[in-house]
């Protein structure tokens, strides 16, 4: 995707003398308070148990390092990817993807629904408005498209509301990859993560994900004196490089099979063109499938999990039926919006720590998940 070629901001703005529309994007990123929150949200483990766990934020800048890294391999626009990478994460609520779960769950009992990508949506439109010429960040269209089309395509029959963002084509291959690029890196952090909080076993995960196995067995092979916790380490690093390599290789390859030589011509095709080949897409689910299997069902994460995801749910109905419980510039938008909108948008914006705090001021205190 060329710069020069962008549809532009919503509210036209000269431009800046040495850094290019997506660098622009970036940086208002990057200076966000949504994107800062993300240190306070959970990505997995809680600090529970280590302060050296990845949070919501250390996995957003590893997704950006490895989609810098394919884009440039690719030949593409590196600076659009990196900002789609810098950005997807920042519609996330506490408590990471069951805190996502429970949201939609409270917002569809009441007829509308919640969902990480849009709410990056409408943080960058609307709640992030540092700016004295317009409202939001004012970011490229590429990049609000990217927002919302990375992980998913939608319909205008089912989301009008979006009809703007060419529901009915795709999404630049700089859009296509982070999807992607997000499942390498949190499969192999999370991995990873387990190792550190000692609730992987190495046996288990070679049995079922056969992608580590061989990269451990050559590792294994090349330094048999090695200590494990070691040839972990590199034998993960193996995993993410042919991962990535891969992700590199069956791209490229359905690219130039396609014929295909514009964005214009990506965007009119009938199939995403990112993706793993056949045997690595396997490879990738089979870590996944031990990750849900082992590690993110285990008791000693399901526990804390499901005490936070109850205390979102209780703040949510107190602050639904109790006017006035909000600061003042929410309970100003409950006047002209849907309370339970508003709720949800204030409970969403919060990092752990705080909506326990504000649990807390409410409820009482409870077992508390940060140790």
């Amino acid at each position: 995707m060329r710069v020069e070629l962008s549809r532009g901001r919503r509210f036209p703005e000269p431009p800046h003398p040495y850094r290019s529309e997506y660098a622009r994007d970036r940086d208002r990123i990057i200076h966000s308070r949504a994107f800062r929150r993300l240190e306070a949200k959970t990505q997995v483990f809680t600090i529970r148990y280590s302060d050296h766990f990845r949070n919501r934020l250390t996995h957003t800048l590893e997704v950006s390092q490895i989609a810098r890294t394919v884009a440039a391999a690719l030949g593409l626009n590196t600076e659009l990817a990196e900002t789609l990478a810098l950005v997807h994460d920042i519609g996330h609520p506490p408590f990471g993807h069951a805190g996502e779960k429970k949201l939609d769950e409270l917002m569809r009992a009441r007829g509308s629904r919640f969902n990480h990508n849009l709410q990056a949506l409408r943080i960058v439109e609307q709640f992030e408005s540092p700016y004295l010429d317009f409202p939001g960040l004012n970011l490229t269209f590429e990049v609000r498209e990217g927002i919302i089309k990375h992980s998913r395509d939608y319909t205008t029959a089912e989301f009008p509301y979006l009809a703007e963002y060419l529901l009915d084509l795709r999404t630049p291959l700089e859009g296509q990859l982070i999807d992607w690029v997000d499942e390498i890196a949190y499969n192999t952090a999370d991995l990873d993560d387990a190792r550190e909080a000692g609730l992987l076993d190495l046996d288990v995960l070679g049995k079922e994900a056969p992608l580590f196995a061989e990269a451990y067995a050559q590792i294994d092979a090349a330094y048999p004196a090695g200590r494990e916790k070691l040839k972990f380490n590199a034998a993960l690093r193996l995993v993410l490089d042919r991962l990535a390599t891969d992700l590199i290789d069956a791209t490229q390859h359905r690219v130039l099979a396609s014929g295909t030589k514009t964005v214009a011509e990506i965007r009119r095709a009938p199939s995403r063109f990112a993706g793993f080949s056949k045997p690595l897409a396997e490879g990738n689910a089979e870590l996944k499938r031990y990750l849900f299997k082992h590690i993110y069902n285990h008791p000693a994460i399901t526990e804390d999990r499901d005490r936070s995801v109850r205390c979102l749910e209780e703040l949510f109905l107190y602050y639904l039926d109790s006017p006035g419980s909000m600061p003042p510039s929410h309970e100003e938008s409950a006047a002209t919006e849907a309370r339970h909108v508003v709720v949800c948008d204030y409970i969403a914006g919060m990092t752990d720590q705080f909506l326990l705090r504000k649990h807390q001021e409410h409820f009482g205190p409870t077992a508390s998940i940060l140790g």
